[in-house]
């Protein structure tokens, strides 16, 4: 543009002169558009009300071109604005809410609030909708640092805006408006006290829709609002109502994930507080939810108030038909659950293709009752799986090594050998505490874990061992230990038997001689005296 016009233009925007408003308005219909955009410019930068009206009733129908013209003097318009909005007007309200989420102007949100409240207002829906809109537009800001376009944080313009808000809740009766209920509700945080005034009051004016709105909305924003109630140690009874009756799965996995592997302290406390959870025999709900959910689930329902019956249907669907980490934490909870139904259940989980989940059902069998819980365990002692293994040995304090040991010298041989095969499954500590016993400094732990390994059938992997007890100071002992090596048939233990028929004890020299036949070893070049050490042989 020629420096003359520009000149021009800027003087037009500055003059008192009214006679400028309508050369600048006629500007506006040049067929050029750089005319257009500096009349526009100068029309934004005068102080002269009719002329921003006339700028506002044109926006509708305005170029492209214009709105980065608009978005630079956009806060001079305010004052029309707010009278377009208040105004009988339709198109000029119209394009005052069009302009009012264009640039994002959260400071008309006073004046939307008080057009929704005048009776009869012409555009009361296109108002509302644009308060929901810009509501909207701030929560996406309110994750971010960044100023708004006037400077403030989302934060500063967030209070403002809650601050009427409030207000207008409280004159819910005027108005009727739902979008308000639903803007409060998008941007206020659980501990405001207007929120708590209006559920915690059945016969406040906006208590029905508030909670139809907690109940109903999808909005991010609403949802989190609604969970937040959960950390809240007073939190209405009408917010935890609406959390167990909620059965769309948006807010269902919200709320799991929220709980996570297990509820607070104060959640739990609060889930106490509900007598129904409305998804609980939702299986269709449940099958969608993904692993780390069921599990959620499953600690969500058993930490509530809900009747045990109505629960145990959904611990049996999410044992027999979950996802492994549901199933898990099914079987977890099924310990909890007594009855036919329950042990039905228990034993059909005994089969699941999970070791964890059977892990956790072999713990419970025997205290259940069940007929042949024994037998169906033990048959699991030599599962693949070292967590089932485990589980069987927790499960069978009978058969664990040092019971066994105490209990030895009591029970004949048939019961050692029955009972001892079962410990050697069992128990897989055996081998070591053996080892331990035969190295002990008494002299009847010694001959007890010699007797112990003959019972156990043990003498081959005890090898070793028994032949250094063969140099046992105690004679007995060694006479036990060669005993024992009659179950070995390794080259050391034939030499250390051979050795042996050369012991100063006759006790310890036949023991050897028998050892030796049992292996098929001839004895008949051995001649150990008989007279020898005669007061040792005759202790």
């Amino acid at each position: 543009m020629p420096a003359g016009l520009s000149v021009t233009f800027d003087v037009l925007s500055r003059t008192d002169n009214e006679a400028a408003g309508p050369v600048l308005l006629a500007a506006l219909d040049s067929w050029h558009a750089s005319l257009q955009e500096h009349a526009l410019a100068a029309i934004l930068k005068r102080a002269h009300p009719a002329g921003h009206r006339e700028v506002l009733a044109r926006l509708h129908r305005m170029p492209e071109s214009w709105r980065a013209v608009l978005q630079r003097f956009h806060s001079r318009l305010l004052p029309v604005f707010r009278q377009a909005l208040l105004g009988g007007d339709t198109q000029l309200c119209t394009n005052a809410c069009r302009a009012a989420v264009w640039f994002r102007e959260y400071d008309l949100v006073p004046t939307l609030l008080a057009a929704l409240e005048e009776p009869h207002h012409p555009q009361a829906d296109l108002v509302a909708k644009t308060l929901t809109e810009l509501v909207g537009l701030l929560c996406a800001e309110l994750g971010t640092l960044r100023p708004l376009h006037g400077g403030d944080s989302p934060q500063l313009v967030r209070r403002r805006m809650l601050s009427v808000l409030e207000n207008a809740v409280a004159r819910y009766g005027r108005h009727q408006r739902r979008e308000v209920l639903e803007a409060f509700a998008a941007l206020v945080n659980r501990d405001n006290l207007t929120l708590k005034q209006v559920l915690e009051n059945p016969h406040h004016a906006a208590f029905v829709a508030l909670v139809d709105l907690l109940a109903r909305s999808a909005q991010r924003s609403i949802l989190r609002l609604l969970l937040g109630f959960l950390d809240d140690p007073q939190a209405p009874s009408a917010a935890l109502s609406v959390i167990a009756r909620r059965n769309d799965l948006d807010f269902v996995v919200a709320m799991l994930r929220k709980i996570g592997r297990e509820p607070s302290a104060v959640v739990a406390q609060n889930l106490r507080r509900m007598g129904s959870i409305v998804w609980a025999r939702n299986f269709a709900l449940l099958e969608k939810l993904a692993d780390a959910e069921q599990h959620a689930a499953v600690r969500l329902l058993m930490a509530s108030a809900a009747p045990r019956r109505e629960i145990f249907g959904s611990i049996e669907w999410l044992l027999l038909n979950g996802k492994p980490a549901g199933r898990r934490a099914a079987a977890d909870a099924l310990a909890k659950f007594h009855g036919a139904e329950a042990n039905r259940l228990a034993l059909r989980a005994l089969a699941d293709k999970d070791p964890e989940v059977q892990a956790k059902v072999i713990a419970q069998l025997r205290s259940r009752g069940i007929p042949g819980a024994l037998t169906r365990i033990l048959a699991l002692v030599d599962s693949p799986s070292p967590v089932v293994r485990a589980a069987v040995r927790k499960s069978l304090p009978e058969f664990h090594f040092d019971r066994f040991l105490a209990d030895f010298d009591m029970m004949d041989d048939a019961m050692r050998h029955s009972t001892g095969s079962l410990v050697k499954k069992v128990d897989p500590r055996c081998i070591a505490r053996l080892w331990e016993e035969m190295r002990s400094r008494v002299r009847r732990r010694r001959l007890r874990a010699l007797a112990v390994a003959r019972a156990l059938q043990l003498e081959p992997k005890l090898e070793e061992g028994i032949i250094r007890l063969l140099r046992d100071e105690d004679h007995m002992v060694r006479a036990e230990a060669a005993a024992a090596l009659a179950a070995c048939s390794t080259p050391a233990a034939r030499l250390a038997l051979t050795e042996a028929l050369d012991d100063r004890s006759p006790v310890v020299q036949e023991a050897a001689r028998k050892a030796l036949e049992t292996l098929g070893v001839g004895t008949a070049a051995a001649s150990p005296p008989a007279f020898s050490h005669g007061r040792e042989a005759s202790s």
